[in-house]
């Protein structure tokens, strides 16, 4: 479902400020992959995130969603095979308009516009069954203004946004980094149900390595723009959080852990 080959990304190129992000980075993702991607601050998650949904061209190697080359294809027109949530919970929902309307959206996004009235009573019915998965109460809030919402509610809002159309891809960064802890823990856990129920291929960046370990069939460390470590199956299962740093020191031959990593 996503076939990464050999991308190089450097910023800057030629001036006192370049910065190598990727150097040569491959990575392949089958159909209901759940990755988690965890690493130190300027390993190149985020980067290889953005390259992946096309923030940003690569300077050299291919990207494929779905069998389908999208290297050249500027960001508006990978969204049809992409859906994303970021890190900041303001991200992804209109404030000024109701729960309802902002899902009416997300549903037909790249739809043709009709004359129709706005929201029938079927799609009402659809959405409140899909609330219900989240288990935040929102199901009997349909009418509410999204900005009336706490963070929480409105990036698990967000995320349900972003899979009503079931994307070929589901991209997650730090999507729950801004939230409190149990308000976090929520949105992973419901994060969890619509993967698994929709059987979603997903690509989920986290700072939390007891999260990136719990979270997913599959987990890959980055370091210095390359992936340091690929874990899945029954080693990622039995892996603590201990044998995840013992691992990464003896594939980078660094006992260098960032701060920020080892505090999440």
């Amino acid at each position: 479902m996503l076939d990464v080959k050999n991308i190089y990304k450097t910023f800057n190129p030629g001036t006192v400020n370049e910065k190598t992000a990727l150097r040569g980075v491959s990575l392949h993702l089958n159909d209901g992959d759940f990755v988690t991607v965890i690493g130190g601050n300027g390993a190149g998650k985020s980067t290889l995130l953005n390259a992946v949904a096309g923030v940003w061209p690569v300077d050299s190697g291919s990207i494929s969603i779905g069998g389908v080359d999208v290297t050249h294809l500027p960001e508006h027109k990978r969204a049809r095979h992409i859906g994303r949530v970021f890190q900041d919970p303001m991200m992804g929902t209109a404030a000024t308009m109701q729960i309802e309307e902002n899902m009416a959206l997300a549903a037909r996004r790249g739809r043709r516009r009709t004359l129709r009235p706005g929201i029938t009573r079927d799609e009402r019915d659809h959405y409140r069954e899909m609330l219900k998965i989240l288990d935040l109460g929102l199901e009997d809030r349909l009418t509410s203004k999204v900005g009336l919402l706490s963070g929480g509610q409105r990036q698990a809002l967000t995320l349900l946004m972003a899979t009503l159309q079931k994307p070929q891809l589901l991209l997650l960064d730090e999507h729950t980094a801004a939230l409190d802890p149990k308000t976090a823990a929520k949105v992973l856990d419901a994060t969890e149900r619509i993967v698994q129920k929709d059987h979603l291929t997903t690509l989920m960046i986290t700072h939390n390595m007891k999260d990136a370990i719990v979270h997913g069939n599959r987990l890959i460390m980055m370091y210095e723009g390359n992936i340091a470590l690929d874990i899945s199956g029954e080693d990622k299962k039995k892996l603590t959080v201990e044998q995840l740093l013992a691992k990464f020191g003896q594939a980078t031959g660094s006992d260098e852990a960032d701060d920020k990593l080892l505090l999440g």
